[in-house]
C-alpha cells in the first residue's frame, strides 16, 4: 500500500484574513488556488457547495484554507478543548516565542497566556505557548532546539 501525507484542511470565516495570518504571520507560501463547486458536494457532504481553496506550504507541510461562499460556515470560532476527540492543534517550532506571539496578535489571532510553559533542562530551555488563528484553531508555538 502506498500512503503519504497530502494536506490538512482548515475551514475559515474570512479567507483574506486567514491568508494574511498564515502567510505573512507564520511564513506559509500560497502554492495553489482553486474554485470548488458542486462537483465536490458529495465528497464534502455539503449541498449547493461553492468555495475558494488556497493551498499553503511551509517546510514540506501543506495546509488548505477553505473559504465557503455557499452555503457559508457553521460553528463558533472558539478554541477546542485539548481532550475533545479529533484534531487538537497545529504545532510550530519557532526561534522566539515572544516575537511570534506579537505577530499572531497583530494579525487577528489570540494568545492563551495562561498556557505559557517553560522548562529549563540541562543544556536546553523549552518554551511553549498556545495561541489561535482568527477562527479559533489552536496553534502551539514551541521554542525547542531541534
Amino acid at each position: 500500500m502506498t500512503l503519504s501525507f497530502s494536506h490538512l484542511g482548515i475551514c475559515v470565516s474570512d479567507l483574506e484574513r486567514s491568508l494574511r495570518f498564515y502567510c505573512e504571520g507564520l511564513g506559509f507560501e500560497q502554492v495553489e488556488s482553486h474554485q470548488v463547486g458542486e462537483e465536490f458536494g458529495a465528497l464534502m457532504e455539503v449541498e449547493r457547495l461553492r468555495l475558494q481553496s488556497r493551498m499553503l506550504r511551509r517546510d514540506g507541510v501543506t495546509i488548505e484554507l477553505l473559504g465557503f461562499e455557499a452555503p457559508g460556515t457553521i460553528g463558533e470560532p472558539v478554541r477546542r478543548p485539548m481532550n475533545q476527540l479529533g484534531l487538537t492543534h497545529l504545532s510550530l517550532r519557532v526561534d522566539d516565542v515572544d516575537r511570534v506571539v506579537a505577530v499572531v496578535e497583530a494579525l487577528g489571532g489570540a494568545v492563551v497566556r495562561g498556557t505559557r510553559t517553560t522548562f529549563d533542562l540541562p543544556g536546553t530551555r523549552l518554551d511553549f505557548v498556545y495561541c489561535t488563528d482568527p477562527d479559533g484553531v489552536r496553534i502551539e508555538l514551541m521554542d525547542h532546539p531541534g
